[in-house]
């Protein structure tokens, strides 16, 4: 079978196509996916991306599900994983209910909600507010964040490993990018005032692919699905999927069963 993991970063598998903007291993395939998937015309049968089509604007994700659709054969299957948009409303909405009804306890999680609606379309700065309260260590509401994003929070909170001294060749290019960044910033400050110099940074930061430029739920995941082609939607679990044994390949769920990203909505559909 030719699988495919669009988007993968290092969540990649052997036996599979792996596909993202950069490689981080020999078999990842280095690709901007904005510009077309690079496989033949029907020679796939499973399409997988997780946390991908969000970073993508509106007419930009049906471009690229039409890509999806193209390189999977009669029969194929693929499998999008996305934030769940009903979800986070929902759990927003009951957050501040149970906050209005004087319930303070609930106000750090009515935050966090807040922040998982808006927070990554909003930033200017990479990993934002979220990443800052992910930090905090007196993070007060652990564990219910830990159930809407997984162990992250707990990654984020651990002292960072100390690196060994980088080889020669790493160490002149880390020098060379640090001149190279003051240089920039020193023609910036020449050539334009404080807010100019804001707005183009923010601009390249908007950019650079780390926002949300739309949001998915289950009605709209699969209008998406059927106006390219794809038949029968579906929402599946994290380990519940139309691909034979498909928690063994650990990309929504990890070697005990815990789910990867809990915050998700899982759909598949069928290329007739």
């Amino acid at each position: 079978m030719n699988r495919v993991n669009l988007g993968c970063g290092d969540r990649y598998r052997p036996g599979w196509i792996n596909i993202d903007i950069r490689s981080c291993g020999p078999e990842v395939i280095a690709h901007d996916l904005r510009k077309g998937i690079p496989l033949y015309t029907g020679s796939c049968d499973l399409v997988y991306h997780s946390h991908v089509l969000e970073h993508l604007s509106y007419d930009a994700a049906t471009v690229f599900m039409k890509e999806c659709f193209r390189v999977l054969k009669p029969g194929g299957i693929i499998r999008v994983v996305v934030p769940d948009l009903e979800m986070i409303c929902r759990l927003y909405l009951q957050k501040l209910d149970t906050v209005l009804a004087g319930n303070e306890s609930a106000i750090a999680d009515y935050e966090w909600m807040t922040l998982e609606l808006l927070d990554q379309m909003a930033r200017e700065r990479g990993g934002g507010r979220i990443e800052e309260e992910l930090r905090r260590t007196d993070l007060s509401n652990r564990d219910f964040v830990r159930s809407r994003i997984g162990n992250i929070v707990d990654v984020l909170q651990m002292p960072p490993p100390v690196a060994p001294d980088p080889p020669d060749r790493l160490a002149f290019l880390g020098w060379f990018r640090m001149l190279k960044n003051r240089a920039r910033n020193m023609l910036l400050r020449l050539a334009l005032d404080e807010d100019g110099r804001r707005a183009l940074l923010v601009g390249c930061f908007h950019a650079s692919g780390e926002l949300h430029h739309w949001m998915y739920d289950r009605l709209s995941l699969g209008e998406l699905l059927k106006s390219v082609g794809f038949e029968s939607p579906l929402v599946q679990s994290a380990a519940r999927s139309l691909v034979n044994d498909w928690p063994s390949y650990r990309l929504d769920t990890d070697e005990n069963g815990k789910v990867s990203k809990p915050d998700s909505l899982f759909m598949e559909a069928i290329k007739p």
